[in-house]
């Protein structure tokens, strides 16, 4: 702290650092930064992944990212709070009577009537919806989270593998990484979230409140278990999405690319270079009615 630096436009828009300067009129500074092991705003766990430059609050209620979070929460495919937009955020996080989503679910129409804008029947179909949001599913809860890495299709798969946001809560990062599409980052996502005192008293007051915490814990099949495969080219009667789902639920595994582990290739219409590859291989390459012949 205290050196003097030269700066310039990296591509004419983004300021870089090009050299520190020393000189008579430019002393190097003695001070050493330190990064600071909580956060300044909310005392929340600083955190930095290998490998990456950011350190990050992970303190999902930290004022300094509220607004976000809240609209994350309440957007469409999570929460399905259509009538939290932008506008009223701002007005409940500035006036302090939401300091965190499940204070979202402590709101009055009392409460909602003091803000700008807001008449007797906007403000009743706001806590109506907050009130429906209560009976969504687990993976949505999950979702709403904010949890880094946690993306829709990866809470589904966390909902169904584990059956409840507790055994989530408490599973270790190689229970995590029993998960379809769960590796070691997001495990480790998971367990630093959860590990934090601030997320750990979130979870509890969305529980209060009425949330929904446990699912249908989905068993995988067997039929594939042990079985590698690749997809490629267009199915005609399935998405890529669709398949690998039916694969990974028969307890197979699929796979980006084609190698010797691989035990099925799966091509449709117009296979590219992963048929080639197979073919070179030896791997088996099957059609999309050989891969239900082997799902049944």
């Amino acid at each position: 702290m205290g050196d003097w630096v030269r700066v310039e436009r990296g591509g004419d828009v983004i300021p870089k650092v090009v050299k520190v300067v020393e000189d008579g009129e430019h002393p190097r500074g003695h001070r050493t930064f330190q990064m600071p092991a909580h956060c300044p705003v909310c005392g929340g766990n600083v955190v930095r992944t290998e490998g990456e430059a950011d350190h990050r609050c992970v303190n999902a209620n930290c004022p300094a990212k509220l607004q976000g979070t809240i609209l994350h929460f309440a957007s469409r495919h999570v929460m399905n709070i259509d009538g939290l937009g932008e506008a009223l955020v701002n007005q409940l996080t500035e006036r302090g009577l939401v300091k965190n989503v499940a204070d979202l679910y402590q709101l009055t129409k009392d409460d909602l009537l003091k803000l700008d804008r807001m008449g007797e029947k906007s403000a009743e179909n706001v806590l109506g919806e907050i009130a429906s949001s209560k009976k969504l599913p687990l993976e949505r809860v999950i979702f709403g989270l904010g949890i880094r890495f946690v993306g829709e299709r990866t809470a589904q798969f966390l909902a169904e593998h584990f059956g409840s946001l507790d055994a989530i809560m408490h599973a270790t990062a190689g229970q995590l990484e029993e998960v379809n599409e769960v590796g070691p980052r997001i495990a480790e996502s998971i367990v630093e979230f959860f590990g934090d005192e601030h997320n750990r008293r979130l979870v509890g007051d969305l529980r209060k409140a009425g949330l929904t915490f446990t699912g249908q814990k989905k068993e995988k099949g067997t039929k594939l278990a042990g079985k590698t495969f690749v997809l490629t080219g267009t199915l005609k009667r399935h998405t890529r999405d669709d398949a690998k789902k039916l694969i990974e639920d028969a307890g197979g595994r699929v796979s980006g690319s084609v190698s010797k582990k691989t035990d099925y290739v799966v091509a449709g219409d117009e296979a590219g270079s992963k048929l080639d590859k197979a073919r070179e291989l030896g791997v088996a390459v099957i059609d999309e009615d050989e891969l239900e012949k082997l799902l049944k």
